[in-house]
């Protein structure tokens, strides 16, 4: 592709590298920006940067959070004695749209992926142990992706968690496999939330 600037370029490559974002919608989403007034910019530019730089990570479930313990964390009416446990905040916010739980949560960061690179010690695991040890938690619940990558993820858990006296129950397959979490209907995930099972009797099936 052909640029008449070579700062028309730079801002296009930059925004390229965003996922699911070719050269030519990237050149689409520069050429809005300078269209738009400059305040108008300056105030995308500054929400961008604000948001980089003074963003932080709940301590309890890792969480993307404006504090240092994030809001569900801290609402007292949320039922403590559940953990539902995902890969990313984008999961976090699917459930929360169902409006079918009120417990807490424990973001991952990831799934164990070797292919990837992606092993157990780069997900936040030792945390979640952590907080069975200290909190009155009385079921974990695995909400993760139902692919390869989760349903490994899943098997490893299982094994880190079987051993403490706690429920132990995955969310019901009415996703399809290989299904990403964040992409499934609120209706079918809010009911495979609500309609979980052991994880044992998962596995048996």
């Amino acid at each position: 592709m052909n640029f008449s600037s070579k700062l028309l370029e730079a801002a296009v490559s930059e925004f390229s590298k965003l996922p699911g974002v070719g050269q030519k919608t990237a050149l689409r989403l520069v050429l809005h920006l300078l269209n738009q007034d400059k305040d108008e910019v300056e105030r995308f530019s500054a929400a961008i940067s604000k948001l980089r730089n003074e963003i932080q990570f709940c301590g309890i479930c890792h969480n993307i959070s404006d504090m240092p313990v994030c809001e569900i964390c801290s609402a007292p009416k949320r039922d403590r004695s559940l953990i539902c446990v995902v890969e990313d905040t984008r999961d976090v916010m699917a459930i929360e749209n169902t409006s079918q739980y009120n417990g807490l949560y424990h973001v991952l960061g990831a799934l164990i992926s070797p292919m990837d690179g992606i092993g157990p010690a780069d997900l936040e695991v030792d945390s979640l142990i952590e907080r069975l040890r200290t909190d009155e938690v009385k079921e974990v619940i695995f909400a993760l992706s139902t692919t390869m990558e989760g349903d490994t993820t899943i098997f490893y858990l299982h094994k880190r968690l079987k051993d403490f006296n706690i429920n132990i129950s995955t969310i019901a397959r009415g996703i399809a496999f290989g299904g990403e979490l964040e992409y499934v209907d609120e209706i079918t995930l809010g009911r495979s939330i609500t309609t979980r099972v052991p994880y044992d009797n998962a596995m048996a099936k």
